[in-house]
């Protein structure tokens, strides 16, 4: 019998663990998250309006349900929490899946300004991540500036569009729900250094932009026009093609008077956040033309966009677990198909899949075979890590030295939690936003 620890729950942890029952069928797997919920950036990531992608969590779900999965929330590891040897005395291999927990920055003066966020606390809020702090997000704002032109970019940029009417219904925190609805924010500016040729925002996110009740898309055709790609996109590949396509259509459309607007902006560099009274008050941008080796280069001409919200979202980043080794150039572990590398030598019983394993890159689909490819390595390995003796029962060890795990009762209590919420206040399922409410619903306690 073979014991497997995967730290972390969503959808690479889910696959690993998936990966590892049905190519072994002596393996048994601890999924082990920090939270008490499982589902990683599937619950705590995708939009609150994007319900067929949330329903993943349903697949997620059969997995972890599993007779020989366990699902253990609430388990710290590392830094304050069970040490990274530790796991390895108690598991015969730990696969580490822990995404990339941190945002990529700008670099630029004026960036840690009140009114400027990582698009990635602006999600964590309306998503109720229980580390999220209500930090007054839209409160006085009447132009929000989203710098990136990603599907993170696409998804803020149209909650702030939202109206109370197609906000409602979603999962979303209730306070988050009561903010965004006496939001003032009129005009949000989505802005990319680059042209629409190279922007990464999918064409179906693209679109959703153009259908929001109320909200006029403004595209400039002059500044697409900067795009060699956008004046002939034949040569582009089909996805690239059909963004220029929409973004043809809106730059062709008249003007018309409505509440909202969203401006798409590209050329634009970010060199400066701009202060008023303490507060971000508008981005200083370059215009940057292409440079002809898929780049951009400044202009020294520059451009002035007021906002007294700015969401950055240019990108994630790994953060360094305590006990394991860390590329800190590239923000991942590294590894040789999945297993860890310490100073280039393969470190026994330790492996990583997902993006702290390849990086940021991909759909939640790419985790499927990069965690398959993790599982063969450790299989193959299997023979030599099964020699080792362990605790009959790691979870027996760990509750022995104090860790009180959240298992997969105590987040269907957390669920059902959830659901009487949102009946007690007219709507459907809402998530619990905090750490205390969130642990009480595990452990039935109430309020």
């Amino acid at each position: 019998m073979l014991r497997v620890a995967v730290v972390g729950s969503g959808p690479s942890g889910c696959y690993t663990a998936q990966s590892l029952v049905q190519l072994d069928p002596a393996v048994y797997v601890d999924v082990l998250d920090r939270l008490p919920c499982p589902y990683g950036l599937v619950r705590y990531g995708v939009a609150p309006d994007h319900e067929k992608i949330k329903s993943l969590q349903n697949n997620l779900r059969t997995v972890l349900e599993h007779e020989r999965v366990r699902f253990l929330g609430g388990v710290r590891i590392g830094a304050g929490g069970v040490p990274t040897a530790r796991l390895r005395e108690l598991y015969h291999a730990v696969v580490y899946c822990l995404g990339a927990a941190t945002d990529r920055h700008l670099g630029i003066p004026g960036e840690d300004l009140p009114g400027s966020f990582s698009a990635t606390q602006f999600v964590s809020w309306y998503s109720a991540h229980p580390d999220a702090v209500d930090d007054g997000f839209v409160r006085a704002a009447r132009s929000a500036v989203v710098i990136g032109v990603g599907n993170v970019a696409v998804d803020v940029t149209r909650m702030l569009a939202r109206g109370p009417a197609e906000l409602s219904p979603t999962d979303m925190p209730q306070s988050a729900l009561t903010a965004l609805t006496a939001s003032r924010v009129t005009d949000v500016h989505m802005v990319g250094r680059r042209g629409p040729s190279q922007a990464r925002f999918t064409t179906k996110e693209l679109r959703e932009l153009g259908g929001l009740p109320d909200t006029q898309v403004a595209v400039d055709r002059a500044e697409l026009a900067l795009d060699p790609a956008y004046l002939d996109p034949s040569p582009l590949p089909a996805a690239q093609r059909r963004n220029v396509e929409v973004l043809r259509g809106w730059a062709d459309s008249p003007p018309t008077e409505t509440p909202r607007r969203i401006h798409l902006r590209f050329f634009l560099r970010p060199v400066e956040l701009l202060a008023e009274a303490g507060r971000v008050s508008a981005v200083r941008f370059e215009r940057t033309v292409p440079d002809g080796h898929g780049g951009v280069t400044g202009t020294g001409q520059y451009e002035e966009i007021e906002a007294q919200l700015v969401l950055r979202s240019v990108g994630y980043r790994g953060v360094p677990l305590e006990g394991l080794p860390f590329d800190e150039q590239n923000g991942t572990v590294p590894h040789l198909a999945g297993r860890v590398l310490r100073e280039g030598v393969v470190s026994p019983g330790e492996y990583v899949a997902g993006w702290i394993k390849r990086g940021p890159t991909g759909v939640i689909g790419t985790n499927r075979p990069c965690a398959k490819e993790t599982v063969t390595s450790l299989l193959e390995d299997a023979d030599m890590l099964v020699r080792a003796q362990l605790p009959d029962d790691p979870l027996a060890a760990l509750r022995a030295e104090g860790v009180e795990p959240v298992e997969w009762a105590g987040w269907c209590a957390i669920e059902q939690a959830e659901a009487e919420l949102g009946a007690s206040l007219g709507r459907g399922v809402v998530k619990l936003p905090d750490w205390g409410a969130l642990l009480n619903a595990a452990h039935g306690n109430a309020g």
